[in-house]
C-alpha cells in the first residue's frame, strides 16, 4: 500500500488573501516539493528563494514551510557543484538516526 503524501499548504498573506495565481504556483512547488527526497528540497528551493533576490530565502520559507537556514544549506550545495553529496544515497555516512541494536 502507497504511503499518503503530505502536502504543505502556503500561508503567505497573497495566500491568504485569495489571490487564485500566487496560491496555484505555490501549490503546484509545494506538490513538486512533496515528490522529492530531502537534498532534493533544497536544491530545487534555493534557485527558487535567489530569484526573488531580497527576501527570497524567507519567502520561499514562508510558502514551503522549509527553514530559510535549509534553503541557504542547498545554494551552498549548489555553488559547490554539488562535490559534498553523495551520488548513491540521501545522507552522508554516519547521518541519520543511530541503530537501536548494535551489529555483533
Amino acid at each position: 500500500m502507497a504511503e499518503e503524501q503530505t502536502i504543505y499548504e502556503c500561508c503567505c498573506a497573497k495566500c491568504l488573501a485569495g489571490d487564485p495565481a500566487e496560491h496555484r504556483d505555490h501549490g503546484q512547488l509545494n506538490l513538486l516539493l512533496s515528490r522529492l527526497d530531502e537534498q532534493q528540497r533544497r536544491w530545487v528551493a534555493s534557485p527558487e528563494a535567489i530569484r526573488l533576490r531580497h527576501g527570497g530565502f524567507r519567502r520561499i520559507a514562508e510558502i514551503t514551510g522549509m527553514h530559510s537556514e535549509t534553503i541557504r544549506r542547498g545554494r551552498d550545495e549548489m555553488n559547490d557543484g554539488l562535490r559534498s553529496r553523495p551520488t548513491d544515497h540521501v545522507r552522508l555516512p554516519g547521518g541519520g538516526r543511530p541503530r537501536i541494536e548494535k551489529n555483533i
